[in-house]
């Protein structure tokens, strides 16, 4: 690891003065720390932002709920309200990592989480996220855990996040505050960018731009909900391809629903399509398998990722059952 300074900050306007060039925020450091170990990120300067008062549940003007941004992901998910009200985000956050890594990282640092593909880890190898202009290693290379959906000639990496998946399916904002002192919410949607020529910029973030917290929509899929996760592993893995599932039921029709997918693209994708197809429809497995069939018909894999289409529509219609199932 590289020698770096490191200052903790006691207000938000402290740790907002203190960036510069090659300073990062420092929440949990649950990814950051790790990317430093493998010279991957290199920091000249580290602003402790972990002890701000962004560490609450709050209600907020949309009829949901406000998670504070240094709240950690254990806290958030376990939060009785928060259980209550959108267990499919806990459900989701609960399934990430390990309950020792759930204790340290934080909502904000969720949310800033770096792609775990193994070319942008490896510094020997061509990663134009790490190095722009370097070249993608995995296009041509080893690409079995890479995008199927949005990638683009610079970079096929995925987002590795199961909290941004269940973001992306019950509808959010996330609230920054500027070097100006002038706060702005983006769309969740939004906020998350797919790589075109720039793949080393994951966000819209703005250069010192500090996140304070993540705003929910009114909550709707209290009811039927579930989040599944695909990987290799119980523990501490990545998601092959996970899915969040969400839908409002009225009379025995599907209302409203929310759908969004893991490990296929480089940010949380939203199934707009199969959303927009569900609602109207009831809640039975004919409308489930023709909703994954028609997101997935946009599917374009590498010579290893082939499986993840057919893992994909197997997942949605899976994640889809679970949800109907719990009210059966």
């Amino acid at each position: 690891m590289r020698p770096f300074q490191y200052t903790k900050a006691e207000t938000a306007q402290a740790a907002l003065q203190a960036q510069a060039t090659q300073t990062s925020y420092l929440g949990g450091g649950t990814n950051l720390v790790d990317l430093m170990k493998e010279d991957v990120a290199r920091p000249e300067r580290l602003i402790d932002v972990s002890s701000l008062q962004y560490d609450q549940v709050s209600s907020n003007e949309n009829g949901g709920l406000s998670l504070g941004a240094m709240m950690s992901n254990a806290e958030t998910a376990n939060h009785v309200d928060i259980r209550k009200k959108y267990p499919l985000l806990s459900m989701a956050m609960l399934s990430a990592a390990t309950p020792q890594i759930r204790n340290m990282a934080t909502n904000g640092g969720n949310l800033l989480q770096r792609t775990r593909c193994p070319y942008f880890f490896e510094t020997s190898m061509p990663c134009n996220k790490r190095e722009p202009g370097s070249g993608c290693g995995a296009r041509n290379g080893m690409n079995a855990l890479h995008a199927i959906f949005g990638y683009s000639d610079s970079c096929i990496a995925t987002h590795p996040s199961d909290m941004c998946v269940a973001l992306a399916a019950i509808g959010a904002q996330v609230e920054v505050i500027g070097e100006n002192g002038k706060s702005r919410k983006i769309d969740f949607s939004d906020f998350h960018r797919l790589p075109g020529d720039q793949p080393e910029k994951d966000t819209v973030l703005e250069a010192g731009e500090l996140i304070t917290a993540i705003h929910l929509d009114a909550p709707v899929f209290a009811d039927n909900y579930y989040y599944l996760k695909i990987r290799e592993r119980s523990s501490y893995a990545f998601a092959l391809i996970s899915v969040a599932a969400g839908f409002q039921l009225n009379g025995g029709t599907i209302t409203k629903a929310g759908l969004a997918m893991g490990g296929v693209a480089h940010k949380p994708w939203k199934l707009r399509e199969a959303e927009k197809f569900l609602k109207g429809k009831a809640p039975k497995l004919e409308h489930f398998e023709q909703a994954a069939e028609i997101e997935m018909a946009e599917a374009k894999p590498f010579k290893d990722n082939e499986y993840k289409v057919e893992m994909g529509k197997k997942a949605i219609v899976r994640a889809l059952t679970q949800a109907y199932e719990r009210t059966a």
